[in-house]
């Protein structure tokens, strides 16, 4: 069992008292922020703010503590140091790496997206069809939003090069089966991108185990600073071209990271490890065992909600019905915009959201209108039951 009150206690935001009788339901769209990251970052401001690895003391701090997060994140995620690198979101690191691969691919050669992504990575390849890429659409079921891997077979061929997906959408919810997925791209000889940025936040993958080439993810939804983390695999970074200054083509971490890095906010990702490895030491079990321990807490805080939810005759529930193979990011389709929904709420102290969170073709591929949008209520393991309780009589009340 997730110690909850422990896991409440590192984030300062249950203790502000300007938060206080409000329950936090749109953490897809950022989490609150733990207390390692925020004394990591404050640190630096205080004692390290200087251009860092130049030979003078607070250089050197500052530097090592950038070299820290890198390395720490890596190993959590079960990659080598240089293979993790750092951007100002995930969005722009997608962009930098569809600019790569526009240099790799030749005209005719083809990307397979989907319509259940969130735009950072469906937009950046989708555009590549100017340069004569060909970009074929692995579509999900517009009833339940299920992607079909026999679907992605039939798209497969010897053009194929690179098959881009989501771990999970932003406002579907149902974890998609990436090692599965990405052997099929593998058999068929392309590369696999995945955007993690809907799943990470309930659990950091083994992205070794995973097998995928490029794994992304934004870490102020990681309960970090604003910062997107990208890992991209050995075998794929060398033969794409540098997209960084030419003198940083030859070091992995900075090949696609044409901008310098936010050396503060590099630093602070180092306290989301921090975090992490004292949730496990607190709980008895390793590091990477914490994200089954999330999962189970969060699957049994979102059943009763989605059985609620399904029950609505005056709401459609997007994505599965079960919460175990789901993250607790819930969209509903309404009969009135999902905006003015979520400020009633509001209304009742539950801090929601509305709208179509950039994930336009999403709702459309579902046949819902994005300017309706959808009521996206989301979660992670420090939410409570409590919590999830006054939302669904806050819910009862306004629906």
């Amino acid at each position: 069992m997730l110690d909850l009150e422990f896991v409440r206690g590192q984030f300062p935001a249950f203790a502000e008292p300007s938060l206080q009788g409000w329950a936090f339901f749109e953490n897809a769209g950022g989490s609150y922020t733990c207390q390692p990251v925020i004394d990591r970052l404050t640190r630096f401001y205080h004692q390290r703010k200087v251009q860092p690895y130049a030979p003078y003391p607070a250089s050197e701090a500052g530097g090592a503590e950038m070299d820290e997060a890198r390395r720490r994140l890596a190993a959590l995620l079960g990659v080598e140091t240089d293979e993790l690198s750092f951007g100002p979101s995930t969005t722009q690191n997608t962009y930098v790496l569809a600019q790569a691969f526009r240099k790799f691919m030749a005209p005719g050669e083809a990307i397979v997206v989907t319509n259940q992504d969130h735009e950072a990575n469906t937009g950046p390849w989708r555009r590549l069809a100017e340069e004569g890429i060909e970009i074929r659409e692995w579509r999900m079921d517009p009833e339940t939003g299920h992607l079909d891997p026999a679907d992605l077979e039939n798209l497969l061929d010897e053009k194929v090069r690179l098959v881009c997906f989501p771990h999970c959408s932003n406002v579907v919810g149902e974890i998609n089966p990436v090692g599965e997925i990405t052997a099929l791209a593998h058999a068929a000889g392309a590369f696999a991108c995945v955007d993690g940025v809907s799943f990470a936040p309930h659990g950091l993958p083994d992205v070794e185990a995973l097998g995928c080439d490029i794994y992304l993810f934004s870490a102020y939804k990681t309960y970090g600073p604003h910062q997107g983390i990208m890992v991209m695999r050995r075998a794929l970074a060398e033969v794409l071209p540098n997209q960084a200054h030419y003198f940083n083509g030859d070091t992995l971490y900075k090949k696609f990271t044409p901008a310098g890095p936010d050396h503060a906010q590099v630093a602070a990702c180092a306290g989301m490890v921090d975090y992490v490895e004292a949730l496990a030491a607190h709980q008895g079990v390793s590091p990477r065992e914490v994200s089954g321990l999330m999962h189970a807490h969060e699957v049994a805080l979102m059943q009763p909600l989605l059985e609620f939810l399904a029950s609505r005759n005056s709401v459609r529930l997007l994505g599965p019905k079960e919460a175990e193979n789901r993250a607790p990011t819930i969209a509903v389709a309404l009969q009135r915009p999902a905006i003015d929904v979520a400020k009633e709420l509001s209304g009742h102290g539950i801090m929601a959201g509305g709208g179509d969170f950039y994930a336009v073709r999403a709702l459309q591929g579902q046949g819902i209108d994005p300017a309706q949008g959808v009521l996206r209520l989301s979660f992670v393991h420090y939410t409570s039951a409590q919590e999830v309780e006054k939302l669904t009589e806050a819910l009862d009340r306004v629906l």
